[in-house]
């Protein structure tokens, strides 16, 4: 264990590591509901999609593991499923088979820019304020997909977003779970998020918000109705393909890039130099993940941000990941069990976990409005677009422009051009 993970060196231990790990996967296991609900409106079958996805989510995290030893977690991600069911399949008219050949040529693609270096050229050149700023942005982000999960903050016509029904018991569980959460913290209880997920599961048992499971083991239903499900060539090759393509390898590289950088930066990863270690490998895993996802029938396979609640319990190594890729794999016949949890268990996690992203908007230079504009614009664009790429592309064209008037080229990575530039023609095309 010590020599594979190298856990004196990360300074971690074994217990850490696992408790890390079962909170990392408790955090995400919603995906096991979620993604196949979203898929099957597109006609593929739920319960194969249940199994692909956990499947899919264990591939990748292994590789993740023992490729990169980082405590980054990968499943089939949110933002990603929507638009592969509703934009491609429901609103462009496509099949889902149409989608998942995207998928395929996305992973694909992936691989070869990540043997090229071009993936890990990006990540490099990103200045640090940014860097910096995508974590707490992405601290803001899941605090308000936790706020949104427990019903706490809810849509309003009239001014968007508003507060919910502070009376309904499902607010106040998750309320109350925030606050026993936090007790726990400032008692320096170890698992403390882990704690007050099961805490939570029990409090919602009890006022009827989640169902005890009728039974504990199930049998995993067959992937053969979505397993290796690819269109055609005269398909592949159409302007179609590409655009949805395009926009595919958009949204997950740089929801991706965000993640990883956001995490690693909280987690004080980040060498002196501004580099993430092995961050080749990792993005090995995401590329290679989505490969074999689209194979075994899902949509883009991406590291999650939720991967930043193991990271917030001590997580430093890939015995983490480890630990939450086997947690996916025993919940093909434990689905039952897992998603027992109630969104109140989770949404509060998400929540503590979102404050502990902020910490680093204490390294940002806020006198030096050439950084301050693009690192506030970054953390505000990500909850309020409900999207990490999008708050990096407000961040990097803002950052880059503002050098430049200010004639600051020389502060600016030649990387970070090329990549404010295809931002811009992104949103010109789209």
């Amino acid at each position: 264990m010590e020599s594979l993970f190298k856990l004196s060196e990360k300074k971690t231990t074994v217990k850490t590591e696992i408790v890390a790990g079962v909170t990392t996967f408790m955090t995400m296991a919603y995906i096991l509901v979620v993604n196949p609900n979203i898929l099957s409106v597109t006609g593929m079958d739920q319960g194969a999609v249940f199994t692909a996805t956990a499947l899919s989510a264990a591939f990748a995290t292994f590789l993740m593991a023992f490729m990169a030893n980082l405590p980054f977690a990968l499943a089939p991600g949110m933002g990603l499923n929507a638009f592969f069911a509703f934009s491609v399949c429901l609103g462009m008219g496509y099949s889902w088979q149409f989608a998942l050949t995207a998928v395929l040529i996305e992973g694909l693609i992936f691989i070869i820019l990540t043997l090229t270096n071009v993936r890990e050229a990006i990540i490099n050149g990103m200045p640090m304020v940014i860097k910096n700023a995508v974590s707490v942005g992405i601290g803001l982000f899941i605090a308000f997909i936790g706020f949104q999960s427990a019903g706490i903050i809810v849509k309003n016509d009239a001014v968007l977003v508003g507060l919910g029904n502070v009376k309904d018991p499902g607010v106040l569980l998750a309320l109350v779970a925030i606050i026993i959460t936090g007790v726990l913290l400032v008692k320096n209880v170890k698992g403390a998020l882990l704690i007050g997920m099961i805490i939570t599961t029990i409090g919602g048992v009890i006022i009827g918000k989640t169902a005890m499971p009728a039974s504990f083991i199930s049998t995993p239903p067959s992937i053969k109705p979505i397993f290796w499900q690819f269109v055609g060539m005269e398909e592949i090759l159409s302007w179609n393909m590409v655009l949805v393509v395009f926009t595919f390898l958009f949204v997950d590289l740089f929801d991706t890039l965000g993640t990883l950088i956001g995490v690693s930066t909280k987690a004080n990863m980040i060498d002196e130099n501004g580099r993430i270690p092995k961050v080749k490998q990792a993005l090995f895993a995401d590329a290679i993940g989505t490969t074999v996802g689209s194979v075994l029938g899902t949509s883009t396979v991406t590291t999650f941000v939720e991967s930043a609640s193991g990271v917030a319990e001590g997580g430093r190594t890939g015995l983490t990941s480890f630990t939450t890729g086997c947690l996916f794999l025993g919940s093909i016949v434990l689905a039952p069990i897992f998603t027992a949890v109630p969104p109140q268990a989770t949404a509060a996690v998400l929540v503590i976990v979102g404050m502990f992203m902020m910490s680093p908007i204490l390294k940002i230079n806020f006198d030096d409005f050439t950084e301050a504009i693009p690192a506030f614009l970054t953390i505000i664009m990500m909850p309020l677009t409900y999207s990490i790429a999008e708050g990096l592309v407000f961040g990097v064209i803002s950052y880059v422009l503002l050098k430049a008037i200010a004639g600051r080229t020389k502060e600016v990575h030649p990387m970070m051009y090329v990549v404010a530039a295809l931002f811009i023609f992104k949103h010109i095309a789209g």
